[in-house]
């Protein structure tokens, strides 16, 4: 009710009740914060333990992370990926608690009787060890989109407190990803977010339930029905709900019109369409440099199918995990046809011996073994070659053995030459025919590398230079670049050389050679 209200009434009171609605509204104190209605409403409300916000410029999601902060929450910490971009949270906070009391400009905390609000930044792989430890009962990540998958889920751990009866939650704010870097979001809001999502979609603010489960391929997230704790290989699981609200500049009444929505619009598309309607959908803008397009990728796990009967296996990669967060993948080649990833993570595979035997319980019709064998790869590989398995050993580090498919470029190592082999597979002119299985880790691992070139000599980015800028290692990868190698297998080497003894002609170099007689590996 307004004053105009109020006083409208005042005629139709009694003393009595015109004093004591006097009285309530002297003592009425307005809240620090209210959140809009709409989807800024069903966000402050959401009992998810993570929660997802925005979409679009201009929804409120300033806004909400402060209000969430100082009305809910005790202990919080904001997450941006550049200190510097804090500015604007910061004045917005002091324009609602009407001063800056308790703000330190020193260690970017602001402490009231109430709640602490901490600014965090991680502008560099490692940066959020600062961070270990110190548990937060809010995180809030704003403009997550720019920040690496792993240094989100990493601060996660300590999404915690000790204080009973205080919800603990997680707040990813963002407008659509610009790069291939950010489509983790997507994934991992697939049910909101992924036009391709399989299992039913999810309405705005609805409940989702996610179990992080190890199983022998790796560790992921699953979806799965309900908050109910459950065992899994012995232990005990506790899935966490998931939900995301969109949010346009339309929600919110303090941009509507103004000249803010008609910028929206003037921008070029497709950051029109991102930034306006929050599409997810809008393309988004690879790295100038990044080796493979993010659209070949896409086209060739889009022509994925499951046949009813595999053909014969002709390849199989191997890329031993090297520790820590590292993984053993396994990727299998028929054909052009790709099969689905098999992954373990470093704990499963403590030596060479059982690196080996998963590879033999993978492996078909006599397929050669490519494995890396730097490093830690070349154990598994000693134990298959002594097995008399055709296990070929895989030096990344070597001289490339061929130049690009128009013969004008050359490589300036092998592992630069086996991942632009892995290019000119997918590219889409070439027609090929690849299909990649659906894997969201594979398609992030394959767009990661970045090249570039010195005179006609191309450099791939190192493994290190990769974990560096995002944070992992592209294990996935590596391995189906390593299944993509093209050897012969060894029955079809004999058989070969049988033929070509069989059939010696010691005048044939004086005629020339018959179609289809011509053998190479003879």
């Amino acid at each position: 009710m307004t004053p105009a209200d109020y006083e409208a009434l005042r005629p139709f009171m009694t003393d009595a009740e015109r004093a004591e609605f006097d009285s309530l509204l002297a003592s009425y104190e307005p809240p620090l914060w209210e959140p809009l209605p709409g989807p800024q409403s069903i966000a402050y409300g959401s009992d998810a333990d993570v929660i997802g916000f925005g979409g679009a410029a201009g929804g409120g999601k300033t806004d909400l992370a402060i209000g969430k902060a100082l009305t809910q929450h005790k202990k919080c910490i904001v997450v941006r990926k550049n200190g510097t971009e804090h500015v604007g949270m910061v004045d917005r906070m002091g324009e609602l608690l009407g001063n800056r009391d308790g703000w330190s400009s020193k260690d970017a905390i602001w402490r009231l009787p109430e709640v602490q609000v901490e600014f965090g930044s991680v502008p560099n792989m490692g940066d959020e060890q600062k961070y270990r430890g110190r548990p937060h009962d809010l995180i809030i990540y704003d403009e997550a989109a720019e920040i690496p998958e792993f240094q989100i889920r990493f601060l996660m751990a300590w999404n915690r407190t000790t204080v009973p009866g205080q919800k603990c939650q997680t707040l990813l704010t963002f407008n659509p990803p610009s790069s291939a870097e950010g489509r983790w979001l997507i994934a991992f809001f697939a049910p909101w977010l992924d036009r391709k999502y399989a299992g039913k979609r999810a309405a705005p603010g609805e409940l989702r339930w996610f179990a992080t489960l190890v199983h022998g391929s790796g560790v992921r997230d699953v979806e799965v029905a309900g908050p109910e704790p459950f065992e899994h290989k012995g232990e005990m699981v506790h899935p966490r709900s998931r939900t995301f609200i969109p949010s346009r500049v339309t929600d919110n009444p303090h941009l509507v019109g103004t000249n803010y929505v008609s910028q929206l619009q003037a921008l070029p598309e497709p950051l029109r369409s991102q930034m306006l309607y929050g599409s997810f959908e809008a393309g988004m803008e690879d790295d100038a440099m990044q080796l493979i397009p993010t659209a070949w990728v896409d086209a060739a796990m889009a022509r994925w199918r499951e046949p009813d009967v595999k053909p014969p296996m002709d390849s199989v990669g191997v890329d031993v995990a090297r520790g820590g967060r590292d993984k053993t993948v396994i990727a299998r080649r028929h054909g052009m046809w790709f099969d689905k990833t098999i992954a373990y993570q470093g704990s499963a595979t403590p030596d060479g011996p059982t690196v080996a035997g998963y590879v033999i319980a993978a492996t078909r019709d006599n397929a050669p073994m490519h494995i890396d064998v730097i490093g830690v790869g070349s154990s598994p590989y000693d134990f298959l070659n002594n097995a008399g398995l055709p296990a070929l050993g895989v030096n990344v580090s070597e001289a490339a053995r061929g130049v690009d498919r128009s013969g004008q470029l050359r490589f300036s190592n092998l592992r630069t030459e086996l991942w632009w082999r892995m290019r000119e597979a997918l590219e889409p002119s070439a027609n090929t025919g690849i299909a990649l299985p659906n894997d969201p880790e594979l398609l992030a691992d394959l767009c990661a590398p970045r090249w570039r070139v010195q005179g006609k000599t191309v450099q791939v980015e190192s493994r290190d230079e990769i974990v560096k800028r995002i944070g992992r290692s592209p294990d996935c990868a590596s391995a189906y670049i390593l299944a993509l190698i093209d050897t012969p297998k060894i029955a079809d080497l004999r058989r070969g050389h049988t033929a070509a003894r069989d059939n010696y002609d010691p005048y044939a170099y004086q005629r020339p050679a018959a179609r289809g007689e011509h053998n190479p590996y003879a």
